[in-house]
């Protein structure tokens, strides 16, 4: 009797085990809406600060500031972003791609350069229509114009294609496991460059650029899932624009006026400068760096803010001095 008893207790035990380690894996911290895991202002804020789409990419994938909240094949870990560009005449299209498995990837987003006839440089960050919905682009305005302008345009420029994939991947690399939707939101704000301008639209400026993206396109996931679209996510929304402004109205107006939708005060600065003889492309990311005064002969040193620092010998309270009353003579 009490072999049968052990026996219907061990088959109990196995039989919960791996229920209960199935049900903890499959634990995510996640939001199910895939367009609230990568901000498309922190990529077009970290693409104004990189010195070329070598240093984009890696700060794309920096595991101190985790732009990226993307787990699209579900393992628990955030997909690397491998950044892939084709070039035509004076357009440059730059397509970001989630590594999701050996030879599989999916564009969640493009960014789109382009010198006009005026030699100004425009720039759309343009979200994936499977990933945001349709017409749902960026427009930044950098306050200070990016260094990676001065790359694009030097002569025979050598496209950028990414030599990472699937199990290979840069040294810097760490994967770290995604984040709740409101720990990501704080954590992604702190990466924006607020002082830029983050216009949204729903035109496409290039017409070269979407000639362009038959070339690099992936869409692997996208056709394994067409059930997770944006549409079939968010029925009766078109964008992730319009779902921000259903979701939260309010919300929705306290960013705009944060992220730059309204002028901040700041003006567009030409202020940029070719790369060195060195090869090192300067320092235009706009934070402000101490100045070393220099003082010519003859030329007095300027006076410092701060104050002498004064004797050490304490100073007594001042009394008014008293004067010395008279006394009377003797008689």
């Amino acid at each position: 009797m009490r072999q049968i008893l052990a026996m219907l207790l061990l088959a109990i035990l196995l039989a919960t085990v791996p229920a209960w380690a199935e049900d903890k894996t499959t634990v995510t911290a996640q939001n199910d809406e895939i367009s609230d895991n990568l901000d498309l202002k922190a990529v077009a804020s970290v693409f104004g600060e990189a010195k070329d789409l070598e240093d984009f990419e890696k700060r794309l994938n920096d595991p101190e500031t985790q732009l990226s909240n993307l787990d699209l094949n579900g393992d628990g870990e955030v997909d690397y972003l491998r950044v892939m560009e084709t070039v035509k005449g004076k357009t440059h299209y730059i397509a970001i791609q989630v590594v999701i498995a050996k030879d599989q990837f999916q564009d969640v987003a493009t960014i789109e350069v382009e010198k006009t006839s005026d030699d100004k440089t425009q720039v759309q960050v343009v979200g994936d229509v499977y990933m945001y919905g349709p017409g749902y682009i960026c427009e930044p305005v950098y306050v200070h114009p990016p260094v990676i302008f001065t790359v694009f345009w030097v002569p025979y420029y050598s496209p950028w294609h990414s030599p990472w994939y699937w199990g290979s991947y840069p040294r810097y690399y760490r994967p770290w496991r995604p984040y709740p939707p409101h720990r990501y939101r704080r954590n992604v704000d702190v990466n924006i460059d607020v002082k830029n301008e983050y216009n949204f639209t729903s035109v496409r400026k290039s017409k070269t650029s979407i000639d362009l993206q038959k070339k690099l396109r992936r869409s692997d996931f996208a056709k394994r899932h067409p059930e997770k679209s944006f549409s079939n996510r968010n029925k009766g929304v078109s964008n992730r624009q319009q779902l921000k402004q259903t979701k939260n109205p309010k919300g929705a107006k306290q960013e705009a006026v944060k992220t730059g939708q309204r002028r901040t005060g700041e003006k567009v600065k030409q202020d940029w400068q070719p790369p060195s003889k060195s090869g090192k492309a300067a320092d235009n990311s706009g934070r402000q760096k101490p100045e070393k005064i220099k003082n010519s002969p003859g030329q007095e040193k300027p006076k410092s803010n701060l104050q002498k620092p004064q004797s050490r010998k304490p100073q007594m309270p001042s009394r008014k001095p008293q004067v010395p009353q008279k006394r009377p003579r003797r008689k």
